[in-house]
């Protein structure tokens, strides 16, 4: 399953509504970082497809969202429930960490 391409408008109905937990990469095109953990977070959406949502903020173009979280560095990977943060990364991390933190989630 593809990631979900988050934006200013639909952020609250993709992410805060959701019954699912939802990891969300806040991350930009000139971030070299964020392109390494572009295809780690793809591996996580694949072996985690249906029982979580997985999406992307790209923080240039949805600075409304990227405010409201505090957003300063990137890439950031946030991890909701039940429309609220959990669980928060700021650096690449490893595809094992994110989808363990996700099943910690997953009823």
């Amino acid at each position: 399953m593809a990631d979900i391409i988050l934006t200013d408008a639909n952020f609250d109905t993709e992410v805060l509504k959701s019954t699912k937990p939802v990891l969300v990469d806040f991350w930009a095109v000139w971030c070299g970082p964020c392109r390494v953990l572009g295809p780690i977070v793809e591996e996580v959406a694949k072996d985690i497809e249906g029982k979580a949502v997985i999406g992307k903020v790209n923080v240039d173009e949805n600075p409304t969202v990227s405010q409201k979280y505090g957003i300063m560095s990137i890439p950031t990977i946030m991890i909701f429930k039940g429309g609220q943060v959990v669980k928060q990364f700021i650096g690449v991390q490893s595809k094992e960490v994110l989808v363990s933190e996700l099943k910690k989630l997953m009823n």
